[in-house]
């Protein structure tokens, strides 16, 4: 039975590095809990910072506050404007290649 379980909520993009044996691990685990790697993280993650107490205790103090963000989120790409249609001459208006065609 496993020890976390894992529903959707709003997610970040952040770089971490892993050891190799912790990275086959957590595919592991994602399989066995049929979850994907970042549930996984996400989810062991705060069991952790539930369970210590010692954790919590630094929370509530003025230091927690003052901690630098080490672990800094992506920016999200900004949205790439759709690209418009090239305007095409009004009915009745020719191109001056497409007379030029017609000439030939």
């Amino acid at each position: 039975m496993p020890l976390i379980e894992v529903n959707q909520t709003r997610r970040v993009t952040a770089n971490v590095r892993f050891d190799d044996a912790i990275v086959v691990q957590i595919n592991q685990y994602a399989a066995f809990i049929k979850a994907t790697p970042d549930e996984v993280i996400n989810k062991g993650l705060e069991y952790l910072f539930s369970k210590d107490r010692d954790f919590a205790a630094f929370r509530a103090t003025d230091d927690s506050k003052q901690v630098p963000a080490l672990l800094r989120p992506r920016k999200a790409a900004a949205p790439i404007a759709p690209k418009t249609a090239a305007k095409k001459p009004s009915t009745g208006v020719e191109t001056a290649d497409s007379v030029k065609a017609q000439r030939a």
